[in-house]
């Protein structure tokens, strides 16, 4: 918000200087961001008399001017204006002057002839046709003003302004208004607060005889509020309004556009006037979008509307996005003769939604979409009207219309003087809080405190107790040591996700970060068919560019990215993991997407192949405690190499895929080499982990081991027979490894020779040969079962 040290004067007279102000107004909780002199980059520019013109000797297009600055002697300047005459006011540039942009401005030779400075046009001082509509926007600024020759230009055009600029935070809408800051710079500094209450002189005729409105949507437009002027002259509005607008950062227009821009810079409250020839019927009606409804706004865009966005219609037609954007044809042009101001109030949440969904934000849903007080209608339409007699723009028409489905109870709380003195750890008399809360016209009665309108902020006792604080001194709150104790803990998923962690950094990854949003190319460069679920994502509103459009359903297109970008850096080996999040879509728009966390890994590089992968799956499962897995190709997986690709699951339940990288995918990601993935859900790992690991004494018995040779199918899986022998001799069998794999001539075709070592231990007496054979026995008819046979 950027605030008119002039305009605030208006309503509280504040002599300070701007540091002062800026650092009081902080201090009070309106935090200032900073301020600067209007023209500031002028420098050395004053009010010039032209006493006379003469052709330049040498060139055609220029012209020689004498001009008094007000010195003793009038100054030579040359120029190519066209627009000139004598006795003309315009702005001179003295010799050393600097204008905006950084241009400096020195005397200088022109075909022989010395100028001593340089006439200025609108836009060499930064100004537009818009702040001032009489200058020739392609000659010299002829002024019009009351001025005299050597006249500083800045006071000469009104340029002399201070704005400064407060960050507003969202629960303080009534800030975002000149009425609102000059509330709390008249509590901040002790100063009368000289509010104006608009007034209307002479209104005529009647406003039901050319006008109705009818909310059908009472929710979500609490109040409507309308007057009407006829007879309108749309003619540029007066300096001082140009200069408040300018100064506020708006571009001045035309005196009725011009107004309701003043008004909603004055109170807060945003406003449309719009041309009632174009209501037809003389029906204002505020209802839903009907599905497949477009609207042609103010910025010529055709948007197609749905049915949760609230619009202004006529009899036929929308004419308006309500608290964000008026239609095209429904605007103020030179033939309006009778216009309809609008005051409403919108719900914020619907507000924020639609002008999101259309991509369009303006100063009206800024304003809207932080929640306005209802109880602004009246008097900023009423501000309007007598703004438009003022001016005379026009004439007023009687009555006014307002539908009103607002709550008007205030908010009324009980003053505890004791209890915020114990909350703040300060000492403040009640009658001092009393004079604080009166200063911000909250109405106090005893211990009875009724919140006005505008302050939707303030619900409990606590909020009462900001309000002291922040005119008390924020600066004269002792220092205090915190009492009693809190002890920060992390949850059972955090630990678990810190090990995880661990093991993985023990393993030699590094960790990267990406971002959830992606390109939808993605699905294409990890060859997901057309029919596949994860192609289907959510779409970003207002993406930063195609390349991050969608929110990723799989994290190994990010994790391939990374790993293309340092193979294509050059970089010989990478081992990268990630903590990485998916989102998976709901049903509908309206249900927020599933979240999905997960662990994903890439390597390429000398000394890494498909078993660096599973060793490092195989390290964090060790980790978590889930021994019982269960590892199965996978041929079909479109990322993945259908021959190197393997999922991982405990009990039926799948805790993810790893493998070596399809060709086709690593060439998409331009990764001339081989290069392996990993993904293990987080959550399926955390469900499935093993709870704390149980202190085991070193045995006390010795063990007896055992070698088993086999001659098995090549196509049987080596997991599927460990996992047999260990269910086979599941007391006594302390380990089974695989020490040996076979293949060869003396192996027939289509087989291989597997060697396990087993140790077999009780904890609680020596095995006797006869149990260590018993339970051989047992072992074997268990691998028989899956077609393995004892080598001979």
């Amino acid at each position: 918000m950027d605030l008119s040290m002039k305009w605030l004067a208006e309503s509280v007279k504040v002599d300070v200087p701007p540091r002062k102000f800026a650092e009081a107004m902080t201090m009070s909780g309106s935090k200032v961001e900073g301020w600067a002199k209007e023209g500031n980059e002028i420098k050395g520019v004053v009010v010039g008399r032209v006493l006379s013109i003469k052709k330049h000797p040498d060139a055609d297009t220029l012209v020689v001017c004498s001009v008094d600055v007000g010195g003793a002697a009038p100054l030579q300047i040359v120029t190519g204006a066209t627009n000139l005459a004598a006795g003309d006011l315009v702005p001179a540039a003295l010799d050393g002057a600097s204008l905006p942009g950084g241009k400096q401005i020195h005397s200088a030779d022109f075909r022989g002839v010395e100028s001593q400075g340089m006439l200025c046009s609108p836009g060499e001082l930064g100004l537009t046709e818009h702040d001032f509509p009489y200058a020739d926007a392609n000659g010299i600024f002829v002024l019009q003003e009351d001025c005299k020759p050597g006249d500083d230009i800045h006071a000469a055009i009104g340029l002399d302004d201070t704005v400064v600029e407060f960050e507003i935070t969202p629960n303080r809408p009534d800030c975002l208004s000149v009425l609102g800051l000059a509330r709390e710079a008249s509590a901040t500094f002790g100063v009368p607060f000289e509010k104006h209450e608009p007034r209307v002189k002479r209104a005529l005729g009647d406003i039901s005889e050319l006008l109705s409105v009818t909310v059908e949507n009472p929710r979500l437009c609490p109040r409507y509020v309308a007057r009407v002027a006829k007879n309108v002259k749309i003619a540029p509005s007066p300096r001082w309004m140009r200069e408040r607008l300018r100064a506020s950062g708006v571009r001045p227009i035309n005196n009725i556009v011009d107004i309701t821009n003043y008004v909603m810079l004055e109170y807060g409250q945003p406003m449309h006037a719009f041309d009632i020839s174009y209501v037809k019927g003389g029906k204002i009606i505020v209802r839903n979008a009907r599905p497949g409804e477009t609207l042609t706004t103010l910025d010529g865009v055709n948007r197609t509307l749905s049915p949760e966005m609230l619009v202004i219609c006529d009899e036929e037609k929308p004419s308006a996005v309500a608290g964000v954007m008026g239609g095209e044809y429904s605007g103020i042009n030179d033939s309006t003769n009778t216009i309809v101001f609008e005051s409403a109030n919108f719900l914020g949440a619907s507000v924020r939604t639609t002008s999101r969904k259309l991509g369009l934000r303006t100063e009206s849903s800024s304003r809207f979409e932080k929640g306005l007080d209802p109880m602004l209608c009246i008097p900023a339409v009423e501000r309007a009207c007598e703004l438009v007699e003022l001016l005379g723009a026009g004439e007023i028409v009687g009555g006014i219309i307002d539908v009103d489905h607002a709550d008007h109870a205030p908010a009324v709380l009980t003053l505890e003087p004791d209890w915020i003195n114990r909350f703040l750890g300060i000492d403040v008399d009640a009658e001092e809080m009393r004079r604080i809360l009166r200063s911000l016209e909250f109405t106090v009665e005893g211990d009875k405190i009724t919140v006005p309108s505008w302050r939707a902020d303030v619900e409990h006792k606590a909020d009462i107790a900001e309000e002291i604080a922040r005119f008390y001194g924020y600066n004269k709150i002792p220092v205090t040591s915190i009492r009693g104790s809190a002890q920060g803990m992390l949850t059972e998923k955090q630990k678990f996700e810190r090990r995880m962690v661990g093991v993985l950094i023990a393993q030699g990854l590094y960790e990267i970060t990406t971002y959830t949003f992606v390109s939808p190319k993605t699905y294409d460069k990890l060859r997901l068919p057309a029919d596949s679920p994860l192609r289907r994502s959510v779409e970003i509103l207002n993406p930063l560019g195609e390349d991050t459009s969608v929110m990723r359903t799989t994290a190994l297109g990010s994790m391939l990215d990374i790993l293309s970008k340092n193979y294509n850096n050059r970089n010989p080996k990478a081992a990268l993991f990630e903590l990485a999040k998916e989102f998976i879509p709901g049903e509908n728009a309206d249900v927020l997407p599933t979240e999905l966390e997960a662990i994903t890994a890439g390597l390429y590089g000398e000394g890494f192949d498909y078993y660096s992968i599973k060793g490092v799956a195989e390290a964090l499962l060790e980790e978590a405690g889930i021994r019982n897995f269960d590892v199965t190709p996978v041929g079909d997986n479109p990322v993945f190499h259908p021959g190197r690709c393997a999922s991982i699951s405990v009990n039926g339940e799948t805790l993810g895929i790893l493998g070596e990288v399809h060709p086709l995918v690593a060439q998409n990601y331009e990764i001339d080499a081989r290069c392996y993935l990993m993904r293990l859900s987080l959550p399926s790992l955390l469900k499935n982990a093993a709870p704390a690991g149980v202190y085991h004494p070193l045995p006390r018995y010795p063990a007896s081991a055992r070698d088993l040779a086999l001659l098995c199918s090549d196509e049987l899986p080596v997991q599927a027979i460990e996992k047999a022998i260990r269910a086979a001799v599941p007391d006594i069998l302390e380990s089974a490894e695989l020490f040996d794999v076979y293949r060869g001539s003396q192996i027939p075709e289509g087989k291989k020779s597997l060697a396990f070592n087993l140790v077999l231990r009780a904890a609680d007496r020596t095995l006797t040969d006869a149990e260590v054979s018993a339970a051989m026995d047992r072992a074997l008819d268990a691998v028989k079962a899956l077609g393995a046979e004892l080598r001979s």
